[in-house]
């Protein structure tokens, strides 16, 4: 079962998030199998973190459970909040297999949230553009709640467009880059 787990920042966290790189890195290492993608979100400025995405096929919702709430920076305090939710790999294949690479080009978190009828569940025309794309599910993936898409384009706007807007509550667009270790 695949599972979208974004881990969102807690204001001022920096420092405590600095001090648990390695231990960060740690923890995930002991997932490197299970990982479809990962990597960090920032502010519109480019700069500032504003949380960690993580994509991972486990046995189960409370596996899942267990990765999101057992991680070094949701237990020292870092992060406000997790989204947890089951996804749907419609890609077929890891941020690793992108053809178009871990480096260069603006990358982007567009998270759609909604509910009612499933919008977007079939890949869009821009594929190439798609590092990883699927729909948010409920714990049974009998609900859909919404999309979430790691895109590469040229700036927030043209990333957003990968989702029918109007389909969804809200629509969220981070900056996103590789994670791990380099």
């Amino acid at each position: 079962m695949e599972f979208f787990c974004y881990h969102r920042d807690r204001p001022g966290s920096l420092p405590l998030r600095e001090e648990l790189t390695e231990a960060h890195w740690a923890y995930m290492d002991g997932y490197e199998a299970e990982l479809i993608a990962r990597g960090p979100t920032f502010s519109t400025d480019g700069e500032t973190l504003t949380g960690s995405v993580h994509i991972v096929d486990l046995p189960d919702p409370a596996a899942a459970r267990a990765f999101a709430f057992d991680e070094p920076n949701y237990q020292a305090g870092a992060y406000r909040d997790v989204l947890l939710r089951r996804w749907r790999n419609l890609l077929g294949r890891t941020m690793w297999e992108f053809p178009g690479g871990r480096t260069g080009d603006d990358r982007y978190l567009v998270l759609g949230l909604g509910s009612g009828e499933a919008a977007d569940l079939a890949v869009p025309t821009a594929e190439d553009d798609l590092i990883a794309y699927g729909p948010l599910l409920s714990d049974d993936a009998t609900a859909w709640l919404g999309t979430a898409a790691l895109v590469r384009a040229a700036d927030p706007e043209q990333a957003r467009a990968v989702l029918t807007r109007e389909r969804y509550a809200s629509v969220e667009v981070y900056g996103w880059e590789f994670g791990g270790r380099r």
